[in-house]
């Protein structure tokens, strides 16, 4: 047998790990204009789109988006489908993201969730979060003054997406007259927290 005295054992470089793929989105109101900050946090860390709803747009500063993530809005949908066999984004997008995070979450649109209606791209009928699966997570972030908050339809509501599995982010209390959502770094953290520990259980699983 020939010696193995001085050959030097192959090493195999590890492959860096990939990067989740969250979806961003955001609904019509004021807490909207925090969109593009809380993208910037994501993209630290994840691969990031974004879908942005008609109402939003009137918070959200298209040109504060960083360029590297893709943006879709409620014409999308129409645009890029053309007849039967090609593909349909909300199908598309709700396959390719690991993670939704929704932030800001008006009280509107979360009523249209538990619902199982609405008209725009994020909540219609055939829109992503009826056609998510709900074996991944989901993040909302609600926007609501405390006179909101704690009225008994948002408390139903919440509870409602509880049962669903969808994790909520609450908004801070004690401001009657303003819509406010939790800061941004929370529901970075939040997110990345939670993908971090079930990421560990999993290892540690097989």
């Amino acid at each position: 047998m020939a010696s193995q005295r001085g050959k030097r054992k192959l090493e195999v470089p590890h492959a860096p790990p990939r990067k989740p793929r969250i979806l961003r989105a955001a609904c019509g109101c004021l807490a909207a204009d925090q969109f593009a900050l809380l993208c910037k946090y994501f993209l630290e860390w994840a691969e990031v789109k974004a879908v942005i709803t008609r109402a939003a747009r009137k918070f959200v500063k298209a040109t504060d988006i960083p360029n590297t993530v893709p943006v879709y809005t409620d014409e999308y949908e129409w645009f890029i489908w053309k007849r039967l066999g090609e593909p349909v984004l909300h199908i598309d997008l709700a396959n390719w993201a690991e993670i939704l995070v929704i932030s800001p979450l008006s009280a509107e649109t979360l009523s249209e969730i538990v619902a199982g209606f609405s008209d725009n791209l994020l909540t219609c009928i055939d829109s992503i979060v009826r056609a998510w699966d709900y074996s991944k997570p989901m993040f909302v972030a609600t926007s609501m003054n405390t006179l909101m908050w704690k009225n008994p339809f948002s408390e139903w509501h919440c509870i409602a997406i509880d049962d669903l599995g969808i994790n909520l982010v609450p908004p801070p209390s004690g401001q009657h007259n303003a819509a406010e959502m939790a800061d941004p770094p929370l529901i970075y953290s939040t997110v990345r927290l939670s993908y971090d520990s079930k990421m560990k259980k999993g290892q540690g699983a097989v």
